[in-house]
């Protein structure tokens, strides 16, 4: 009984610090999704060469996608004309941050950590890109059996506002939603169940707890926010920030689905070389990490600076937990 209560006062604790950055960055992704359209997208990332990869990984850091997802957005994008190297590096940055997402690691794990995924995600796009652009055959064969996103998100509309609106506070939250809500209880169950240091007495650190991390992360999806919590809690127990990382990288960019899918629409090569090109960032990165934790205050868990009033936090907490059940709720009812 005990655990129980330390299990729901961590994950209202969890809650209330990073509910504000969420709502923020609900909205924030609300006015991306009717001022970027996916006809925008497809429009600016045409053609070969660093320009257009950049461009698609700088599209994707912050792009709120439609429910449709990443993948058909990206096959969308090289039926009409980008190469798949393009493709790649939407596919590797978009789904590691969001708007969301890096407003909730400010809130949690502070902001030399908001700042290094979104670069690290850019990284990840600009090197799996150039490398499946390297290696891409001059003659390629569109396919024809990709799917387009159909979503009222994607339709042009005049009523932007209250579709910004409905899209960050009911659609996102409702794709998200249930997965964010499993992430912080996780997280609130290992601040309460695992011992302080716990994963630095097992794993140690270097290289091994990454490995550890991208074995988990790489199979498995994990939302780029749900992803947040989970790895705050893991470094209060001893996780190297560095691993934390790994798995904040794999998770969100990888999964068993998304690499069949790429493996029957882009190819055998691309899939291979969009995987290695996560997999070999996100342990850099968790390296470089680590070295410069060394001289950095990562201040983990909003410890210092990001603090902001209990009133604030409390009011933010209670109409977050309202649009998440509202938003699952009338996603439940459509389905």
């Amino acid at each position: 009984m005990e655990y129980l209560k330390q299990v729901m006062f961590d994950f209202f604790g969890t809650v209330a610090e990073m509910s504000p950055y969420l709502l923020f960055g609900f909205f924030v992704a609300g006015v991306l999704s009717v001022f970027i359209s996916q006809q925008f997208v497809e429009r600016h990332l045409g053609g070969r060469g660093i320009w257009p990869l950049l461009k698609a990984s700088l599209f994707g850091i912050p792009l709120p996608l439609c429910s449709c997802g990443v993948i058909p957005v990206a096959m969308s994008l090289h039926k009409h004309g980008a190469s798949k190297g393009s493709a790649v590096s939407f596919l590797l940055s978009t789904p590691q941050t969001g708007a969301d997402s890096i407003f909730v690691t400010l809130s949690l794990l502070g902001p030399v950590f908001a700042i290094f995924r979104p670069l690290a995600a850019l990284v990840t796009g600009l090197v799996g890109g150039g490398l499946v652009s390297i290696f891409e055959k001059p003659d390629i064969e569109e396919q024809n059996n990709q799917t387009q996103c159909s979503d009222p998100c994607c339709s042009n509309n005049e009523k932007k506002i209250i579709n910004g609106l409905k899209y960050g506070f009911i659609t996102l939250p409702g794709d998200i939603g249930k997965a964010m809500l499993i992430g912080l209880l996780i997280a609130a169950g290992i601040s309460a169940l695992v011992p302080d240091g716990f994963f630095a007495d097992k794993l140690g650190t270097g290289i091994v707890p990454m490995l550890v991390m991208m074995a988990l992360g790489i199979p498995v999806y994990v939302c780029a926010t749900a992803s947040v919590p989970v790895a705050a809690a893991l470094i209060l127990k001893g996780l190297t920030p560095g691993a934390a990382l790994v798995f904040l990288m794999t998770g969100p960019a990888t999964n068993a689905a998304a690499f069949a899918t790429i493996w029957k629409i882009l190819g055998k090569a691309t899939a291979l070389t969009y995987l290695a090109a996560v997999a070999g960032c996100a342990l850099l990165g968790g390296i470089l990490l680590d070295y410069l934790a060394f001289d950095i205050k990562l201040d983990i868990a909003n410890r210092a600076g990001w603090m902001l009033p209990q009133t604030i936090k409390y009011i933010s907490t209670g109409l977050l937990l309202a649009i998440l059940i509202f938003a699952m709720f009338t996603k439940q009812k459509k389905a």
